[in-house]
């Protein structure tokens, strides 16, 4: 799917009832980010896993020791989570901003919007390995909540490795 119909088909999706949650679902470089902001736009509250590390935490390995990440992470999650059932039941229209690159924690968290009264979407942006190590490199030269934890060429190759491709799990994939 083109990113334009994905986007026409999330803004028709939306409703004052029932709401929304977008789960991004990419490997880091992908564009999740990137995508998640023009939804921000267009009126769905904005929730970033990576910016909540960030603004709780600072910059890995640098305002923090490498050992405290997970530790760190886990508490981010479970902000977000809390975060996101408030949203939902105030029938705001949220996207997600994160990985999703395990099927258990898409799972959980579909469970978990429509246990709160929303419904949810994936979109899965897929792109090649050639592509994320170009937009990794260009991204570790900012200093941002995006570009906090480092993803080197055998990092990348790790995360893909690792990564578990939806297929079935009620997807839209983008290809860019």
């Amino acid at each position: 799917m083109f990113e334009k119909s994905a986007l026409d088909y999330l803004y028709r999706e939306r409703d004052d009832f029932t709401p929304l949650v977008v789960m991004m679902c990419g490997i880091a470089g992908s564009g999740k980010t990137t995508f998640s902001q023009k939804l921000e736009k267009a009126g769905f509250v904005r929730l970033s896993i990576d910016e909540e590390v960030w603004s709780a935490n600072g910059r890995y390995g640098i305002d923090y020791p490498i050992e405290k990440y997970r530790e760190y992470l886990d508490r981010a999650h479970a902000r977000l989570r809390d975060k996101l059932v408030k949203l939902i039941h105030n029938k705001d229209q949220i996207v997600i901003d994160s990985s999703f690159w395990r099927k258990s924690e898409r799972v959980e968290y579909k469970k978990l919007v429509e246990a709160a009264g929303g419904k949810w979407c994936i979109i899965y942006l897929k792109v090649s390995h050639a592509d994320l190590l170009h937009r990794l490199k260009m991204r570790s030269k900012r200093f941002d909540a995006n570009a906090a934890f480092p993803i080197t060429e055998e990092v990348l190759t790790d995360f893909l490795n690792r990564f578990e491709v939806p297929k079935g799990e009620g997807e839209i994939v983008i290809e860019y």
